[in-house]
């Protein structure tokens, strides 16, 4: 079997060019790499992919003429999952969609259609998992602040909910796995980033540093971390149902488990 390398910039209108220069190359990848990312040993041909606009849109047009708008959301939420084995899926469920004569978002025996459609799922399922567990803490500035370590990147899909939740109040919620976040200052939203000596926070607790944190905050903790305990009904404890509805991986950023 003849191996193909394509290296691409992991973005989805990458993604989208290379579906569009295989179908003129006639070439189709056997593996698809990040741009940068050194060749496996043995190989028989490697092209990369510059993402293009206007490839990217007549891919994208082609498609929202094969499949429903849920498919089409799909395809853009599961590439969130940034998980290896997802590019190749992806672009293989996109040129047998664009080749396809009716939609294929229902064909789950095909193992790309299957693996995309699961991805989908864990990313859709991570989101509300964020809109749960994210714990603001107030700053001296008035501005909200919460730390999140998500699986999946999921800050594009929580972000309009808080938009709409907080309107009223200016917030950041910061990625620490991904190191970037987005602040809200009451109107819109914009992309932040913090350098290395400039985090305003501990990254093991996401607390904020105590000469940046609203005088009246650590009682506000305090008083939740006493709430917590006190509906908590001893006799009724299950630690293994606790996990499920509260994974581990969420406490160390969540007030009432410090």
């Amino acid at each position: 079997m003849t191996s193909i390398i394509f290296h691409y910039d992991r973005t989805f209108d990458g993604l989208l060019t290379a579906v569009f220069d295989a179908f003129v190359r006639k070439e189709f990848p056997t593996s698809l790499l990040a741009e940068g990312e050194p060749l496996p040993l043995f190989y028989d041909a490697a092209y990369t992919v510059v993402t293009d606009s206007e490839k990217a849109g007549r891919v994208w047009r082609a498609l929202e003429k094969k499949l429903s708008q849920r498919a089409l959301t799909m395809l853009t939420v599961s590439f969130l999952a940034e998980e290896e084995e997802l590019d190749l899926h992806l672009f293989y469920y996109i040129c047998k969609a664009v080749k396809a004569e009716k939609s294929i978002e229902t064909f789950f025996t095909d193992e790309d259609v299957r693996y995309v459609t699961d991805a989908f799922r864990r990313v859709r399922y991570e989101r509300l998992r964020m809109m749960q567990f994210v714990r603001f803490q107030k700053a001296k500035d008035g501005t909200y602040f919460a730390i999140i370590r998500p699986d999946y990147n999921v800050i594009p899909l929580i972000v309009p909910h808080f938009e709409d939740r907080f309107a009223d109040q200016p917030w950041i919620i910061y990625d620490i796995r991904r190191d970037y976040g987005c602040y809200y200052n009451g109107s819109e939203v914009t992309q932040i980033a913090f350098s290395d000596d400039g985090r305003t926070f501990d990254p093991r607790t996401g607390k904020l540093h105590a000469d940046l944190m609203a005088d009246d905050e650590p009682l506000f903790q305090a008083l939740w971390r006493t709430y917590f305990k006190a509906i908590c009904i001893k006799e009724r404890l299950n630690p293994r149902k606790h996990r499920k509805d509260m994974p581990v991986r969420y406490w160390p950023y969540m007030t009432e488990k410090q």
